[in-house]
């Protein structure tokens, strides 16, 4: 069977590569932001959801909570092991399916980490199981790009070079997904990837989580918690509960 974008691009160097400047600062300001607003119990229980290489999970832990990184890309977990305490532990798992049943406080999904699938079910599914893992009350941070802002000024090429290696991107909207293509130039070497990802207005996210069961509590336009604009703001970062 055909493997999805994500289960692919996710799992090479390149990927790491072209997003290295995201570092483990950008991880640690957001997550003092959202810290200080949540006011989460000492003892609290969190899931970083798509953790990737584990940069806001490892500021969690740091901050003396129990946190949990998944990942569906295990190139990345297995680089993560190595941050392993007995406070932080990460796992290989797919979104879409629950981890541990009303055993976290918080769920944390973040830069952009969701909207990869064709379906609307798988969507929801992946609510579904946030649902699913989160205690009675819980809290779900849903850090999504605001669609209304990425779209009015889109880049459609682009060209970055990271040491040797050169990419050039070229972006698009095409049936209510920005599609990325992806050529990366190595020593002589021409390889192609793709993202893909959803365009989701305010209201495709309020539909969603209401029939995930998880009420919006709060919605920002930016990691600076700024009242939500939808021409202006460059983020839509959702602060739901579980009821």
């Amino acid at each position: 069977m055909k493997k999805e974008w994500f289960e692919t691009w996710f799992d090479t160097a390149y990927y790491h590569a072209l997003y290295g400047d995201h570092n483990e600062e950008e991880a640690k300001e957001l997550g003092a932001v959202l810290l200080d607003f949540l006011h989460l119990p000492p003892s609290s229980r969190l899931l970083d959801l798509a953790c990737g290489k584990g940069r806001f999970s490892k500021y969690l832990a740091s901050r003396g909570y129990e946190v949990v990184g998944a990942d569906l890309s295990e190139e990345s977990i297995l680089q993560n092991i190595s941050s392993e305490t007995e406070e932080l532990t990460f796992f290989v798992h797919d979104m879409r399916k629950s981890l541990r049943i009303n055993y976290f406080d918080a769920v944390f999904n973040i830069f952009t980490s969701f909207g990869y699938f064709d379906s609307e079910r798988d969507n929801l599914k992946t609510l579904q199981a946030v649902w699913q893992n989160l205690k009675p009350n819980g809290l779900f941070v849903l850090d999504y790009f605001n669609s209304s802002y990425v779209t009015k000024d889109i880049i459609s090429e682009c060209h970055k070079k990271v040491g040797k290696i050169d990419f050039f991107i070229s972006k698009k909207v095409v049936k209510g997904f920005v599609e990325k293509e992806i050529e990366v130039r190595d020593a002589g070497n021409v390889f192609h990837f793709k993202e893909r990802v959803q365009l989701f207005s305010t209201s495709d996210f309020d539909n969603l989580l209401g029939q995930a069961n998880l009420k919006v509590l709060h919605r920002f336009g930016d990691y600076q918690l700024s009242p939500f604009d939808e021409q202006h703001s460059p983020r839509q970062l959702i602060i739901a509960q579980k009821i």
